[in-house]
């Protein structure tokens, strides 16, 4: 089983520090209102880095867990995560998230509250300074669920399923009316799904809507219970969800997502090893397939370096 060893963590963390700080090039997602002069990090005084908003987030999260698993990597982390995560810093994020109420939606959001869980398993303020962004983008959370009248069953980020599983995380440690949602909300939209389509993968996924809606219901759901309703969700194990899929160009941003999807599969697999034991042998080893594919490639060029190392870590831990 393959493991995140000193030398993979130490190039992961030096590989994160390297762009969560480096402003450009910059994805921004943002809309303008008039001829206004734009600067990232005048936006996001924290989340200014990493292509995007939510990358340096979850960049942030894969740094605070790697300095918690590894105290060797502690000081440089530490050192620039007090500089980073201020609570000054964090207003400015919390009053831009109060003006676009749908930015990051659910993704990021999703990310904002694993972030803030991995801050508070630190001896430093970086989970107070954040603790008003956590506080109402779970709110927003609360507010969303109800509307939303069907998942989103894509393999990007705007999927349902995979925020509400780092959302979940968080709110049975800080918030059980959340979790207490979530859970009614999956059971009530993917409780009745019988033999998941054969339909993945699409050409710039880097989730799969099939296990992340599985790993969702497996948080949700009593371990038995869990197990009757995968054996109807997936009643075959269908050869395109247990092979790694390949990737043609990584210089692509959208090609190189199947990088992603490697490893998050491998998460997916591997999570659901634990809970459905008739299969964790196979599961444990479709995840080491997914993880061989690509966990060689982290850092083929800045369009996979500044995001897939979190979901290697993820994949690992």
């Amino acid at each position: 089983m393959l493991i995140v060893d000193q030398e993979l963590a130490i190039r992961m963390a030096s590989s994160t520090l390297g762009h969560v700080g480096k402003e450009y090039p910059h994805g921004l997602a943002h809309v303008l209102e008039g001829p206004e002069s734009i600067q990232p990090s005048a936006l996001h005084p924290i989340f200014y880095g990493s292509f995007d908003w939510h990358s340096c987030v979850h960049g942030w999260w894969q740094l605070l867990r790697l300095a918690r698993m590894f105290p060797e990597l502690a000081p440089e982390i530490r050192a620039r995560a007090d500089v980073a995560l201020t609570a000054d810093a964090a207003a400015g994020e919390l009053a831009y998230l109060r003006a676009h109420p749908s930015f990051e939606r659910p993704y990021g959001w999703g990310w904002l509250l694993a972030l803030h869980d991995e801050a508070g398993r630190h001896d430093a303020p970086w989970a107070t300074a954040l603790q008003p962004i956590a506080t109402l983008l779970a709110e927003r959370f609360c507010q969303y669920l109800p509307k939303l009248t069907y998942p989103v069953r894509t393999g990007t980020h705007s999927n349902t399923s995979f925020a509400l599983v780092l959302a979940h995380e968080w709110a049975t440690g800080h918030d059980p009316s959340l979790a207490a949602n979530i859970a009614v909300w999956a059971l009530d939209r993917f409780g009745d799904d019988r033999a998941a389509a054969n339909l993945e993968p699409s050409g710039e996924d880097f989730l799969s809507p099939t296990l992340t809606e599985a790993v969702l219901m497996s948080r949700v759901m009593p371990a038995g219970e869990f197990e009757e309703w995968f054996g109807r969700f997936l009643p075959e194990l269908p050869a395109n969800l247990m092979q790694p899929v390949r990737v043609s160009d990584r210089s692509d941003g959208r090609i190189g997502h199947l990088d992603g999807l490697n490893l998050s599969r491998a998460w997916c697999w591997r999570t659901l090893a634990a809970v459905v034991p008739s299969y964790g042998e196979a599961f444990g080893t479709s995840a080491d397939r997914h993880l061989e594919a690509s966990l060689p490639h982290l850092a083929d060029g800045y369009m996979g370096e500044h995001w897939l190392a979190t979901f290697a870590l993820l994949a690992l831990v």
